[in-house]
């Protein structure tokens, strides 16, 4: 059994508190999430019209299921890991010091716009 905790006797740690010993990290920025998306959508796509087609072809239901069935483990293999091109654009954050000397924006109050009756 692999303990990722410095302090053994306490289970409650989080991932970032296990230190250096967890060397898996499953970060992807919103760039990547997006192409991974759109990946996802194409491959699936281009899979289901090639298994239709082979099905179709050979006259063999099995076929296209079995065609589409290895596109759909083809794409979760390239979209569902954390590969490095999805991490092209990562989200740089502010130090806590440096947040505090910008001001958080506030909530804008509401316009009202109140007709006035016209007289006749």
């Amino acid at each position: 059994m692999v303990k990722y905790s410095r302090e053994p006797d306490n289970i409650t740690k989080s991932c970032k508190a296990r230190g250096s010993d967890l060397r898996v990290h499953f970060k992807m920025d919103w760039q990547g999430q997006k192409l991974a998306e759109q990946l996802m959508q194409i491959l699936l796509l281009v899979f289901a019209v090639v298994g239709f087609a082979a099905g179709y072809i050979t006259g063999s239901f099995q076929t296209m299921v079995l065609t589409y069935a290895g596109g759909v483990v083809l794409t979760t293999l390239v979209t569902v890991p954390n590969w490095p091109f999805f991490n092209r654009h990562p989200l740089k954050w502010l130090d806590p010091s440096e947040a505090e000397k910008h001001p958080k924006p506030q909530p804008q109050q509401p316009v009202s716009s109140k007709k006035k009756a016209s007289k006749k």
